[in-house]
């Protein structure tokens, strides 16, 4: 009977992480589809709020039903932090209990679990100060000290990469082994697949010119180029043909959104 309720519960458990995994994906997928929307206003020139996840969730707020929807939001981000972390426990369901693995899905926990909290004291009014000023701030303050530059821009550099680990999996179409793939069939497979294509490309562009503005903030000691996701969207509106360059990002992050509800639904959790 012990072996029979030990089973039961490892199930239960499954499950559970299962449905967090599911319900998270599609809160991550909900934002960047508010990023992205963003990111066309500002493509439009029109001033608008940060293209980043502060940015999304003051215009949440902006709606009557935004209150509703962030208190669901910060559920949902506390949902795919728990799910990723069960994952750096355990193992995940694409690569088993490979080291490699493991530690991103507790790096990404690590990360949502601070989007959860930052969620819920923007609810409470406790913490709206802009994102790209904060990130501008910390960096000041690492700059300081007497290994800091060298510190900013080891951090610009690992962004950088996992930018370009971004574009090249979705070229070689890595994000597959995460889908039930089985599950798949005709037009929606199709669909499905380029999604995850075009998603992740795009989210790996925004990432890749994040990184590379950090180590600029590093090399020249100026704290203001580190902006985050809403400073590499603005720099790449400022390129030539930026808005248009800009507006096809805008929409990939958008795809990306739309692919965070797929993966919710076909996605191996």
């Amino acid at each position: 009977m012990t072996g029979i309720a030990t089973s039961s519960r490892r199930v239960a458990e499954g499950q559970g992480a299962s449905a967090a995994g599911r319900i998270g994906l599609a809160a991550r997928g909900f934002v960047y589809l508010v990023i992205g929307w963003l990111a066309i206003k500002i493509a439009r020139g029109h001033r608008a709020q940060e293209a980043n996840q502060r940015g999304a969730l003051a215009d949440i707020a902006r709606h009557s039903f935004g209150m509703a929807l962030l208190w669901i939001l910060g559920f949902g981000f506390a949902a795919y932090a728990l799910w990723r972390f069960s994952e750096a426990a355990f193992g995940t369901a694409a690569d088993g209990k490979k080291t490699g693995a493991r530690l991103k899905s507790l790096a990404r926990g690590a990360i949502y679990a601070g989007l959860c909290v930052s969620t819920f004291l923007f609810i409470a009014g406790t913490h709206r100060q802009n994102q790209s000023k904060q990130q501008a701030t910390l960096t000041a303050r690492l700059l300081r000290h007497s290994f800091g530059q060298w510190l900013v821009g080891l951090a610009g550099v690992v962004v950088l990469i996992v930018g370009l680990g971004m574009i090249a999996n979705g070229l070689r179409r890595k994000f597959e082994k995460n889908l039930k793939m089985h599950e798949l069939h005709g037009t929606t497979r199709t669909v499905v697949v380029y999604a995850g294509m075009i998603g992740t490309i795009a989210r790996g562009i925004v990432f890749a010119i994040a990184g590379a503005l950090v180590i600029d903030a590093a090399v020249t000691f100026d704290p203001k180029k580190s902006r985050g996701l809403d400073g590499a969207l603005r720099t790449l509106a400022g390129q030539p043909y930026g808005p248009w360059l800009l507006g096809l990002v805008a929409a990939g992050l958008i795809v990306f959104g739309l692919y965070g509800f797929a993966l919710s639904r076909w996605g191996k959790t």
